[in-house]
């Protein structure tokens, strides 16, 4: 979009010098500038402080490249920002940390935390780290430290209930796909305007589902509430075993909305009764009615 001038700056974020996890939001005019901002930055980012530096610009064609949050605030202020286009891409997200808690995650669970340069929570129901010789490292989910790093989750991600980024034009990630593929949601023209660009260069295939994803998120509710940690040998059998005949897919998209929704729901119930009712969407009370939910 930015080499054929759709576009003429685009906002996405690069890492600092001094930290490779520590986000540095910019105005990228350059695919150069693009290329490194690579590697996810697990941590909360102050995207839309960069919003000022668009105004100042004059700039009036704007690609923004964020998560459900910054898309949300992003929305809200867009009649007046004085652009004549804007092209929002976005991933789906959640949980995400301070530095100090993504510091906390990587020492408790990794082998080698000061080595790891990427990670993601994968489809295969494990955690996979990069490191910097290149060697991957997973941890299934089910053997992680949860009773430590219970406290470690922003505040504002344990009461979100946009992981699928549902203001955003087209949104990528891997939650509606097999493993090893990503996932695309076209919502709306432009979304497929921006996707058509870049067709020609994809190989697709049909989107599928398969499994039920119910029985996993109702075990999920008390082990994450009880902060239950497997021993890692118990953790790498029932890994091993979900990934065989657990959800697929779109299935484990479900899945994944499923257990967040259930988790932040009690968080708010716990923390925010007060706002409860009007701060949880219509769509995800209609999610959490499926499950059994303690008090």
């Amino acid at each position: 979009m930015l080499n054929r001038g759709l576009v003429e700056g685009v906002v996405c974020v690069q890492n600092t010098e001094e930290d490779r996890f520590q986000p540095m939001p910019i105005i990228a005019r350059t695919p150069e500038e693009i290329l490194a901002a690579r590697v996810n930055k697990p941590t909360l980012s102050p995207n839309l402080s960069v919003l000022e530096q668009v105004e100042r610009s004059g700039m009036k064609r704007l690609l923004v490249i964020g998560v459900g949050c910054q898309i949300q605030a992003l929305r809200s202020v867009e009649k007046q920002l004085g652009l004549e286009k804007l092209y929002v891409l976005g991933t789906p997200c959640v949980d995400n940390v301070t530095r100090a808690g993504l510091q906390k995650f990587l020492e408790t669970t990794s082998r080698s935390p000061h080595t790891v340069v990427h990670y993601e929570f994968m489809q295969d129901f494990r955690v996979h780290f990069k490191h910097e010789d290149g060697s991957v490292e997973t941890v299934p989910f089910f053997g992680l430290k949860t009773n430590q790093l219970k406290d470690v989750f922003a505040p504002s991600c344990m009461s979100c209930f946009d992981y699928v980024n549902s203001l955003a034009d087209l949104v990528v990630g891997y939650m509606g796909a097999p493993f090893g593929w990503q996932w695309i949601v076209v919502r709306n023209d432009r979304g497929q305007a921006m996707l058509d660009l870049g067709m020609d260069q994809l190989e697709t295939q049909p989107v599928m589902s398969k499994g039920d994803r119910h029985n996993a998120v109702q075990q999920s509710i008390p082990a994450y509430d009880k902060g239950i940690t497997l021993p890692m040998w118990a953790a790498k059998l029932m890994g091993v075993v979900i990934d065989k005949i657990g959800p697929r897919g779109l299935e484990y998209a479900r899945f994944s909305i499923d257990s967040h929704f259930t988790r932040n729901y009690l968080y708010v119930k716990r923390h925010h009764s007060e706002k409860l009712e009007a701060h949880v969407p219509e769509y995800a009370k209609r999610i959490v009615e499926q499950y059994d939910l303690p008090d």
